[in-house]
């Protein structure tokens, strides 16, 4: 399987870390939903991009 390139914003900052909210490209499914970082990772950003990659077996 091929790598996905996964889009989230920022959706709710918590005591010690911060959601972030796919935002699926149109006509397909969401691939993470939501995702939690740790504020020292995240800091301040209000969007991320994450790969996924899937190993074949």
């Amino acid at each position: 399987m091929p790598e996905v390139n996964v889009k989230l914003v920022f959706e709710k900052e918590n005591k010690n870390s911060i959601r972030f909210k796919e935002v699926p490209e149109p006509g397909k499914a969401e691939v993470l939903g939501s995702i939690y970082l740790q504020k020292w990772l995240a800091g301040n950003a209000k969007s991320i991009e994450v790969s996924v990659k899937v190993p074949n077996e």
